[in-house]
C-alpha cells in the first residue's frame, strides 16, 4: 500500500459518507443583557417625588432623587451603585433613594421635567441628574453637581461611594 493510501485509508469512511463527521460544538448564545426597571416610566412622577420628600422629612434622612431613564447606561450605572449592598450598608441610615423617569429630554421627549425645575434646573440636557435634599427640603448639592452625572457609568463604585462620604462631611 502506498504512503498516500495508508494516510487516506482511515478517512475513507468519512469521505464516502459512511460516518458522520464530528463537528465542534456551537458556542453558547450570547447572554441577553439584563433589563432593568430602576426608572419606571409608568410611575406617577409627582407622587413619587412628593413621597420621597415626605419620607425624608419623616425619617430625618436626606432624600437622594435621581432623574434618569432605563435606556440610559449612565442612569443604570448610577442606580446599580445606589441599590448595591455596599451603598445600603454604609448609607441606608442617612439617605432615602428614589428614581424618577424623565424619558428622553435631550430629544424633546421628556417627562417629569417640572420636578427637576422644582430643584432649580430649568432645562435638563442629559441624564442622569442626582439631587440630595435635606429632611427640611433644602437641596444640599449644587445645581452644577446635580447635573454632572452624565458620566456616572464611567465612575467606579468606589468613586461614587466616596462622593457620598465627602457630602456627609459638608
Amino acid at each position: 500500500m502506498s504512503a498516500a493510501l495508508r494516510f487516506a485509508a482511515p478517512l475513507l469512511p468519512v469521505l464516502l459518507g459512511a460516518v458522520e463527521p464530528v463537528l465542534a460544538p456551537s458556542p453558547p448564545a450570547a447572554a441577553k443583557p439584563t433589563e432593568t426597571h430602576y426608572f419606571p416610566a409608568e410611575a406617577d412622577g409627582p407622587a413619587v417625588f412628593d413621597g420621597a420628600l415626605a419620607e425624608a422629612k419623616a425619617s430625618g434622612k436626606s432624600a437622594v432623587i435621581v432623574f434618569g431613564a432605563d435606556w440610559c447606561h449612565d442612569s443604570r450605572g448610577l442606580a446599580k451603585v445606589l441599590t448595591s449592598d455596599k451603598f445600603k450598608t454604609e448609607f441606608a441610615g442617612r439617605y432615602v433613594v428614589t428614581f424618577i423617569d424623565v424619558g428622553v429630554p435631550q430629544t424633546g421627549n421628556g417627562r417629569n421635567l417640572d420636578l427637576v425645575g422644582k430643584l432649580g434646573i430649568r432645562k435638563l440636557k442629559s441624564t442622569p441628574a442626582m439631587f440630595v435634599v435635606s429632611p427640611k427640603g433644602k437641596r444640599i448639592n449644587s445645581k452644577k453637581d446635580a447635573v454632572s452625572w452624565r458620566n456616572a457609568d464611567s465612575r467606579s463604585e468606589v468613586e461614587i461611594l466616596q462622593w457620598f462620604r465627602t457630602l456627609d462631611r459638608n
